[in-house]
């Protein structure tokens, strides 16, 4: 995960899971809504997965 997609994960979470698939989309978006710092680490943890 580079750089420009750990901010974009820090300024708008659910922009940085865009190309993780629909069901990412609306887990982030949700908790973002519910607070930020849990939209944030949503965010960070859908990205950090390794693909298989």
């Amino acid at each position: 995960m580079g750089c420009c997609r750990v901010l974009l994960c820090i300024i708008f979470p659910p922009l940085a899971v865009l190309d993780k698939g629909c069901g990412s989309i609306v887990i982030v978006t949700l908790l973002t809504c519910c607070g930020w710092v849990p939209g944030v680490i949503g965010a960070l943890v859908i990205n950090n997965k390794k693909e298989e």
